[in-house]
């Protein structure tokens, strides 16, 4: 995958994404918007690749889930990837299907050597089905969960090692998730194993609406915090330039606003890949 700085893709930026020829732009899509056998989104999408490379992001895989990912859905992401080949497919490590109802929220599980197997042959079974390799994305979390036997780091690298699947890491998630149980987000980046890492996301947070919660929100409805930007940076600097990604879902700016951030993501990646080139060559 190239090694730049990305946007989530809107559809009220369609004309500007056309138009646009910043250098190694690329766009994520989500994926189950996608998953249809033709009509005027999936010829957009089609335009859409035919000027910029395509990410596809998956909401509705459910890998965590005691069941095995859904026959249908796995066919029709894999129909998505045949079209449109793109540079990663990625979902989250969460469960979100049960007894046949499935849910709209990423929900937490208790990371357990059991859990790891079960994981870890549902990614299995995705990546067989779509024939590309699957990243798998650190979700946010809002309560600890009695039970744990891995970090999630180390889950995560566990899963990279027995399936051959790589790491999404949302920087924004681990932000979040650090506030709301108390952990440490700098030794939670530290952790991350930067052999499996193929792509970053980067995203805005919000408290909680509730005034009595303390909890904040992955809302993806504000600019990236500089606290992420910093943790950013310190993962940057430690595993090398990475493909990172601007996410927007609500709220949505401008495009020029939007392009602001990814050039500000960009700009990071470039010092890194220079700092990489110097050391190189000395």
């Amino acid at each position: 995958m190239i090694v730049t700085a990305g946007l989530g893709f809107k559809a009220q930026h369609f004309d500007e994404a056309m138009a646009c020829r910043a250098d190694g732009l690329w766009f994520e899509v989500h994926a189950e918007n996608y998953m249809v056998d033709g009509g005027p989104r999936l010829a957009a999408l089609h335009a859409l690749r035919g000027r910029h490379p395509i990410s596809l992001h998956g909401v509705g895989l459910s890998i965590a889930s005691a069941q095995q990912p859904d026959a249908v859905h796995l066919k029709r992401l894999a129909g998505l990837v045949d079209r449109v080949r793109p540079l990663a497919v990625s979902d989250h490590l969460a469960w979100q299907r049960w007894a046949g109802v499935h849910h709209s929220d990423f929900l937490p599980f208790p990371r357990t050597l059991e859990a790891l197997s079960g994981v870890a042959d549902n990614i299995a079974r995705v990546q067989d089905a779509i024939g590309v390799r699957l990243l798998v994305e650190n979700p946010s979390l809002y309560i600890d969960l009695p039970g744990h036997e891995l970090s999630e780091p180390a889950f995560l690298e566990a899963l990279a090692e027995r399936t051959g699947c790589g790491l999404l890491v949302d920087v924004n998630n681990v932000f979040v998730s650090a506030a709301n149980l108390g952990l440490n987000a700098q030794a939670y980046i530290d952790a991350i194993p930067a052999e499996f890492v193929g792509e970053i996301h980067l995203a805005g947070h919000s408290k909680d609406p509730d005034p009595e919660s303390p909890l904040i929100v992955d809302s993806h409805d504000q600019p990236v915090a500089e606290g992420v930007w910093e943790l950013y940076r310190r993962l940057i600097s430690r595993i090398g330039p990475r493909p990172t990604l601007i996410e927007r879902d609500d709220n949505i700016p401008s495009f020029n606003e939007l392009m602001s951030e990814r050039s500000q993501a960009h700009s990071i990646l470039a010092v890194a890949d220079q700092i990489k080139v110097n050391h190189v060559v000395h």
